[in-house]
């Protein structure tokens, strides 16, 4: 990603330095800063960018049931999580796609369902202190009808495929069992979705 100057007229790029593209890319950016009484100052911080992705929520309006995924995941491994196992939404990178089809293309490589519809509901910056992705968020139906294949993940990715109450899921989020950010933000949005076309 090439840094672009933007429109906020406090804000000067003045330079920026890879420190890291092992796997992706770590930059440590100078830039000018005016602040509010007028005054400049130059700040130094690093930027880690993996690209956007999108994430989706599937839900069985009929079972009211939903899918998530369950995996290792590296960094909740070395930061308090013992087993290093996390239940999350299907989620994935956008390789360039559109997010519409690459969320399609991630939920069958993770959960084996083919979708044929997907509603877009947010899009949000997750950690906006240190990592530049914006991540789009998505829901979708599915039923006992909905065509499936193995799912699971491709080549090295072991994935879990879970489905449960979404009452349950919701009950995850209060005890712990579910961390994930981007997976509490899918659950309670499609729990006030029920509840604001619930009828009075």
């Amino acid at each position: 990603m090439n840094i672009q100057p933007g429109t906020n007229e406090r804000i000067r790029l003045r330079n920026q330095t890879v420190l890291s593209d092992n796997w992706y890319t770590l930059r440590k950016i100078t830039f000018d800063y005016q602040r509010k009484n007028g005054t400049w100052e130059t700040h130094s911080r690093e930027a880690y960018d993996r690209g956007n992705g999108a994430t989706i929520l599937l839900h069985n309006p009929a079972a009211d049931t939903v899918i998530l995924t369950r995996q290792f995941r590296l960094p909740t491994f070395v930061n308090g999580n013992p087993t290093g196992l996390l239940i999350e939404t299907c989620a994935g990178l956008l390789d360039d796609e559109h997010p519409d089809a690459a969320i399609v293309r991630e939920t069958e490589e993770e959960t084996g369902y083919r979708l044929t519809a997907v509603q877009k509901v947010m899009e949000a910056y997750m950690s906006p202190g240190s990592v530049t992705e914006r991540l789009f968020f998505y829901l979708a139906e599915y039923s006992a009808a909905t065509e499936r294949r193995a799912g699971g993940g491709i080549g090295e990715e072991e994935i879990d495929v879970l489905e449960m109450p979404l009452t349950e899921a919701l009950g995850m989020v209060t005890t712990g069992q579910i961390q994930d950010g981007k997976t509490i933000m899918l659950l309670q949005h499609l729990r006030l979705q029920q509840l604001t076309h619930q009828p009075a």
